[in-house]
């Protein structure tokens, strides 16, 4: 997946106008992957500390990092680099050399509110099966949570979420498009322009709910008393909502884009 992430954000790179390719190739191939393995890692040693069976082997450690530098990141650089020479996105329009002021926005179009209401509805969609991934943790030694899939596959367990996981992405993907498409749709009605940075923090907005339903759940469903086993919970679920906000902010990002180029398309200009 890397050379595809390294190809498309290459072309809107380009089509941004930008010019320092290289490093933004980098950031792109090492910024997030680096804050989840150092994070990780860090984890890891704590682990190790409390001396849990459940610590990762250092020789598995170094195995990964020798996958990341060796395989990952020059994927994500090798298609950063024909991402950025191909063509940039076509725009149906011409933007004005002058920006032009932005009026009074109402009340009702402010960023802050936008967030917390957008997040509402994708946080619905995937609440029923947020609280079954969490309760599988929790029936299982929280050292050895990710090895639940595994031992569904391996000890001939049927194993139903997958599936559901992907229905439940669909029905993510499409919420999250649409309730960004509309709320910047109404701001652009507003005469506001500032849309992109906009429409990825409005479906991104989910990932608030996602993390505070965590606390939530460690609240009320787990019975966690020492400060190890704690912060485990509380980083790992920590890099959940990031990955969930980048993903869901990529969607509503892409998705208002693909959509302003429409409606800018059919504008008939003499």
């Amino acid at each position: 997946m890397g050379i595809f992430s390294g190809f498309f954000s290459g072309r809107l790179y380009k089509t941004l106008k930008g010019t320092q390719w290289k490093r933004a190739a980098c950031l792109t191939g090492s910024l997030y992957p680096a804050i989840v393995l150092g994070f990780s890692f860090f984890m890891n040693f704590l682990i190790w500390g409390k001396k849990s069976s459940g610590a990762v082997p250092f020789t598995t450690m170094i195995a990964l990092l020798c996958i990341f530098f060796g395989i990952c990141l020059p994927f994500v650089m090798g298609g950063f680099y024909f991402g950025f020479r191909k063509q940039p996105y076509d725009h149906p329009v011409r933007t004005n050399q002058i920006p032009r002021q932005v009026p009074e926005q109402i009340w009702y179009l402010n960023p802050f509110l936008g967030i917390v209401v957008s997040g509402i509805l994708p946080f619905g969609a995937v609440f029923i099966e947020l609280f079954f991934i969490f309760s599988v943790r929790k029936q299982i030694e929280f050292a050895h949570a990710h090895l639940a899939v595994f031992q569904a596959i391996w000890e001939n367990q049927f194993y139903y979420l997958f599936g559901i996981l992907f229905l439940v992405f669909v029905i993510l993907l499409i919420c999250c498009s649409e309730i960004t498409i509309v709320l910047i749709y109404f701001q652009l009605c507003g005469e506001n322009y500032h849309w992109w940075w906009r429409s990825f923090f409005l479906s991104g907005g989910c990932s608030i709910y996602v993390f505070l339903y965590s606390i939530f759940y460690f609240k009320t469903k787990l019975e966690i008393t020492e400060f190890i086993p704690a912060l485990l919970y509380f980083t790992y679920s920590s890099l959940m909502v990031a990955t969930f906000w980048l993903l869901t902010g990529t969607i509503g990002f892409f998705a208002t884009y693909y959509f302003i180029c429409l409606i800018y398309g059919a504008v008939k200009i003499d």
